[in-house]
């Protein structure tokens, strides 16, 4: 049986590497690349309960993947974060189920700038502690003690008597007594949450699924947009101060590749998940995304491909007219996984660079009827089949509210039309 199941996990794994480097494979693979509560939901389990038992909502997302046999196990990674750890931080940034959310909604991230215009040269000439004394404590109620540590300049730390007293006589204050029990609390549910996240993985990969990713990252701009400055401050630094926003993005792209490459490393899996959030055609135009979001953007997927791994973005938004920067890429190193794109256009434009992955809309997946399901992944097979550089999945995943007998619609076209 141990045998069976790695034959089952090579071919899977062939299967999708075929597809993503344009080699024609047995046949198009079907490969759900972000899930939030959908297997949770069909196995009954509130939302609320989803980020809480970790056993419980693995053995949902383990049902799911079995009873339609898909090519992929659903990953664990990026999708739900734990609500203890978002509760234990004090994270001002969430809101969850359970928390300040029924129990029925699913976890918003709220997000908000962090990063005053102003503070823009602070942060550059010392982003780590920037990060540490200005920007922790305005995310998290549990770090905030940290923008009054009495600590010296960080670099007097560097001597042994320095660091004996001076990080002594910090630790001793009760608001940081009581930050180091909290980060021990923190260290223990992670604990739990990885013990189960790696059973998890180690069953899937005993019955013969791979995961469709391994790593998780943003690109440069998208860290600036949704962490440091917010959606409103990233826009407008671009007309207001486009050489400090530069100089930031330019700054963290080497942080943007190290996290992917670590996160790929710790997991196994070779390929690193990209949701891409401010780069389509609906927040800026061509001249724009070529001088503030492609550069940093490309220099991640080159920096990936250079480590040996494989990048997928997630183009979020309508990415029609982007397509022309994207066929800039390597041939058969990147996976676009669209949401919303002219799919002859593409396939006319990226049809020798890029495996298309996707796009079933989510509003067919949750109001459509099954024919109609079958009918967009048929067309999807007709266009893209003919150099095997097709993956089916949902235009964003799985929404949670996908039929389950839609679901059984998509698979059961790729098994009707997709066998090359």
């Amino acid at each position: 049986m141990e045998l069976l199941n790695e034959t089952a996990f090579q071919e899977r794994e062939k299967r999708l590497t075929d597809a993503i480097a344009l080699r024609k494979p047995d046949r198009v693979p079907v490969a759900p690349l972000a899930v939030h509560y959908y297997p949770t939901l069909a196995a009954g389990i509130s939302n609320k309960d989803a980020m809480l038992l970790y056993a419980q909502r693995y053995e949902s997302m383990k049902k799911v993947t079995l009873d339609l046999n898909l090519d992929v196990a659903l990953s664990p990674f990026g999708t739900i974060p734990p609500a203890k750890f978002l509760d234990i931080l004090g994270l001002s940034h969430f809101k969850w189920p359970g928390g300040v959310l029924r129990e029925d909604q699913p976890f918003q991230y709220t997000g908000g700038a962090t990063l005053k215009g102003t503070e823009y040269t602070q942060f550059l000439s010392d982003p780590s502690g920037f990060t540490l004394r200005n920007i922790w404590p305005q995310i998290s109620s549990t770090l905030a003690p940290l923008a009054a540590v009495p600590l010296p300049p960080i670099h007097w730390l560097s001597t042994s008597y320095d660091l004996a007293f001076g990080l002594s006589s910090a630790v001793a204050e009760p608001p940081v007594l009581d930050l180091l029990k909290r980060l021990v609390a923190l260290g223990e549910e992670f604990g739990r949450f990885g013990a189960a996240t790696f059973g998890y993985l180690t069953e899937m990969r005993g019955l013969g699924y791979p995961l469709p990713y391994g790593g998780m990252m943003i690109t440069a701009f998208d860290w600036v947009g949704d962490f440091l400055r917010g959606m409103r401050g990233v826009l407008t630094d671009m007309f207001r101060a486009p050489e400090r926003l530069l100089e930031t993005i330019e700054m963290l792209i080497p942080a943007t590749i190290q996290k992917g490459v670590l996160a790929a490393r710790a997991t196994g899996c070779s390929r690193v998940f990209l949701p891409l959030h401010w780069g389509c055609a609906a927040f800026m135009s061509n001249d724009q995304f070529a001088r503030f979001y492609w550069p940093s953007l490309k220099a991640l997927l080159l920096g990936l491909i250079d480590e040996g791994l494989t990048p997928i973005p997630l183009f979020e938004g309508d990415y029609t007219p982007r397509l022309e920067f994207l066929k800039e890429l390597p041939k058969g190193k990147v996976a676009g996984h669209f949401e919303a794109v002219d799919r002859r256009k593409a396939k006319e434009i990226l049809g020798d660079t890029m495996c298309f992955w996707g796009n079933v809309s989510a509003s067919l997946l949750a109001t459509g009827s099954p024919s109609e399901v079958k009918d967009d992944v048929k067309q999807l097979i007709e266009i893209f089949g003919d150099t095997g550089g097709l993956i089916i999945d949902g235009s964003v995943g799985l929404p949670d509210e996908t039929k389950p007998e839609n679901l059984a619609a998509m698979v059961e076209a790729v098994m009707e039309y997709g066998v090359y």
